[in-house]
């Protein structure tokens, strides 16, 4: 017998699998890797992850260093792996080895949904 989940689109899945509680933020994040550098803006963000709105072609799995702005000239960078490609529009990443002072920054400064 098929799972629930064999019927959801993957975008859904993801949804459903979030750990974190997503704030809507809408900065300029620069980016990294995947043989490409660039900016994006975000749509969300969330302690785990953001997704980031770029006509970049970044593959599912690539790599990336995000350097993300927040309040009062302060900023965040992090690694980040490419979990959801829409091709031409966007890209959603998962952080990896955010540190407790970015944890912390990030905290205080994404908005409460």
């Amino acid at each position: 017998m098929a799972d629930e989940h064999d019927s959801l689109p993957r975008w859904r899945e993801e949804d459903e699998r979030r750990s974190f509680d997503r704030s809507r933020l809408l900065v300029d994040v620069f980016f990294d890797g995947a043989d490409a550098t660039g900016i994006a803006r975000t749509k969300d963000i969330s302690l785990g992850g953001l997704y980031m709105n770029t006509q970049a072609e970044l593959p599912e799995g690539a790599l990336l260093t995000l350097r993300i702005p927040l309040g009062n000239e302060q900023q965040v960078i992090v690694n980040a792996e490419v979990v959801y490609s829409n091709p031409g529009r966007g890209v959603g990443v998962r952080f990896h080895g955010l540190t407790e002072k970015d944890r912390e920054l990030m905290e205080r400064e994404l908005p409460q949904s």
